[in-house]
């Protein structure tokens, strides 16, 4: 089996969270060494000048990140489009807004999928920003939205953000205690 191409797979899909040695030590039943050695050979494939992207040690953790040399065009693509938001990022900005500050792994808790490249894309826009450290294990960053997130919305100050209760449906009941069993929609007619 080639090790590289597994480890190259496994940094994609688990994206900024990275994987640490021992990680990939335990998921390809090999030694740390032999892990050492196949991510030296991926870093050389990458070193050629041809490849965007490269395998850097971020803490204790190895991720696939972009080559430094590119950055330009990175900024230039996330600035060309910020007329409109996709749903993915309007469901991360109401998330944030409603529940600032908020880390990043709260906001993936709450839509249920990861939201790391929507939580990049709308720092790079200027929606939200970095405010400080959680005092949770590991001090994940915090998010709020910024005042360009007011601009574009048409909005003074948070509060000025509509009540979540007025998206409730009013016939929805809050408890089960207020559902009259015998009085329902799907009564017999």
């Amino acid at each position: 089996m080639e090790y590289t191409a597994v480890i190259e797979g496994l940094l994609f899909v688990v994206g900024e969270d990275g994987l640490t040695l021992e990680q990939l030590k335990d998921i390809l039943n090999i030694s740390v060494e032999e892990v050492k050695e196949l991510i030296l050979q991926l870093q050389d494939v990458y070193n050629d000048k041809k490849r965007g992207i490269r395998i850097d040690f971020l803490g204790n953790r190895l991720k696939l990140t972009t080559k430094k040399e590119h950055h330009m065009y990175y900024q230039k693509l996330l600035e060309e489009d910020t007329s409109s938001l996709s749903q993915a990022s309007l469901e991360v900005l109401a998330i944030i807004a409603y529940n600032q500050p908020i880390t990043r792994m709260k906001v993936d808790d709450l839509r249920g999928i990861a939201s790391g490249s929507m939580v990049r894309k709308l720092v790079a826009k200027g929606f939200i920003k970095e405010t400080g450290r959680s005092n949770l294990p590991g001090r994940p960053i915090l998010y709020e939205t910024t005042s360009d997130f007011l601009d574009y919305f048409g909005l003074s100050t948070i509060e000025d953000l509509p009540d979540m209760r007025d998206f409730l449906s009013k016939e929805e009941p809050k408890d089960i205690d207020d559902v009259d069993l015998y009085q329902t929609k799907y009564k017999e007619g």
